[in-house]
């Protein structure tokens, strides 16, 4: 009832406006199934050449580096991955967002904030492979820590991470309505307090998913890596020692002129993208069910 008395005094919908909106929803729709076919394109050939390496044999082996015999599996280089990616993110992941609230939260368009938005847009467009190469130069060849080890390349890929995350961030806590802030000032409360409480919590599902692009960025990143954990065969949880990866391997086989090398490079790359997969889905089902939660 209320619906139709507001409708009531609206005019009605001309045929020409209807014509155009029907148009405009069929380009879009026509749009959107354009740009998945190219998606959905790249997940088929990574199925059919994929799915021939995957095997228990593939997933709980290391790679052999032998050329005439078994090539081995991918073992060291789930682990690898999973470990420098785990360091990149404790790393990014925290001072990106960190950084984001100091700009949107008490920064705002000061001369440091302006600076600081600069470098990271700068940061955002510099080819990884500087990246790898900033850390060579300053941790690798310098022998901090030793030479090739698997934190340098958790920390490279953190540098390629960060500029994601904050820039990302950035946007969505500014959609953060500013009333929520203000009501929770009124109230009392000091700013620390209203950003923890208020704005984080608000902002959560936006940053959950900067946070997902970034991994995902971090993940596929092969020329940081060579620059930094090298490339070798047998698994190791030592961050000290080289280690291996996934876009390494991939690097690395997909050159070989075996055909069970070059399966094992598409085996390798269908994996790293089933494990980007089933991380997103995790993620999602967690910032469901948090909703659901704060729902009830």
């Amino acid at each position: 009832m209320e619906a139709a008395s507001i409708n009531a005094g609206l005019p009605p919908v001309s045929p020409r406006r209807r014509r155009v909106d029907r148009l405009f929803r069929g380009v879009a729709a026509v749009a959107s199934g354009l740009a998945l076919v190219p998606l959905v394109l790249i997940i088929a050939y990574l199925l059919i050449k994929g799915l021939g390496a995957f095997s228990w044999h593939f997933f709980t082996t290391d790679p052999t580096g032998s050329f005439l015999g078994d090539p081995g599996g991918i073992k060291s280089a789930i682990i690898g991955t999973l470990v420098m990616v785990g360091i990149a993110t404790a790393i990014s992941v925290p001072v990106g967002i960190g950084v984001a609230l100091y700009l949107t939260e008490y920064g705002g368009n000061g001369r440091l904030a302006s600076i600081v938005r600069f470098f990271t847009d700068v940061m955002t467009g510099v080819p990884t492979i500087m990246f790898g190469l900033f850390i060579y130069i300053t941790l690798v060849v310098s022998h901090i820590g030793g030479t090739f080890a698997g934190w340098k390349g958790g920390v490279a890929l953190a540098l390629v991470m960060f500029p994601i995350v904050s820039r990302s961030a950035e946007v969505v806590l500014r959609l953060v309505p500013d009333s929520l802030r203000e009501a929770a000032l009124a109230l009392g409360a000091p700013r620390w307090k209203v950003v923890g409480n208020v704005v984080l919590p608000t902002a959560a599902p936006g940053l959950l998913t900067g946070s997902l692009l970034a991994i995902a960025r971090g993940a596929g990143e092969t020329a940081p890596l060579l620059f930094t954990a090298a490339i070798v065969n047998g698994t190791t949880l030592s961050l000290t020692d080289q280690m291996n990866s996934l876009p390494a391997t991939i690097f690395q086989d997909v050159r070989q002129p075996r055909d069970e090398l070059i399966q094992t490079a598409w085996g390798a790359a269908l994996t790293l993208v089933l494990m980007i997969l089933i991380l997103t889905l995790i993620a999602r089902a967690i910032q469901k069910r948090s909703r659901l939660g704060g729902a009830s």
